[in-house]
């Protein structure tokens, strides 16, 4: 019996194209499908400490929806590195000026804080409306 544990190599690695529609659903619901995607937990191949995930787009940013009063109350923070630098946008203003930077930051954020992670985040593209640029690749829509 073979109780060897796999991981998957770099040179075996398959790579699938994936499109999410995010129009209608919760912001976090979405970041953490298409989190899981870049990872690549949903393959049996998952090895941790490589990146053995899909690239994924996601559509329609626009119209994704906050739950509860997030739209109201939250804020999105970042410093400039100065004194006194600390820069903070309203939900509502973000998602009517950038609302591919909250799907951004919002997956950002569920991905690890290493190298990996910036690794994985190359593969995701975030666009506000309904076209991408991207069909050469034939990407599969992926329903959840």
């Amino acid at each position: 019996m073979n109780n060897k544990t796999y991981s998957a190599k770099p040179s075996e690695i398959e790579r699938k194209w994936y499109v999410i529609d995010a129009a209608g659903k919760p912001l976090g619901r979405v970041a953490t499908e298409a989190a899981k995607l870049l990872r690549g937990k949903h393959k049996p191949t998952f090895t941790p400490n490589i990146d053995t995930g899909d690239h994924v787009i996601i559509v329609n940013c626009k119209d994704v929806v906050f739950t509860g009063k997030k739209l109201d109350q939250k804020v999105y923070r970042h410093h400039s590195g100065y004194i006194g630098g600390m820069k903070e946008v309203a939900a509502r203003e973000m998602m009517n000026k950038k609302p591919e930077e909250a799907m951004y930051l919002a997956i950002k954020g569920m991905l690890p804080k290493n190298s990996l992670g910036r690794q994985t985040l190359k593969k995701l593209r975030v666009y506000a409306g309904s076209e991408h640029e991207n069909i050469a690749q034939k990407p599969e829509v992926w329903n959840f």
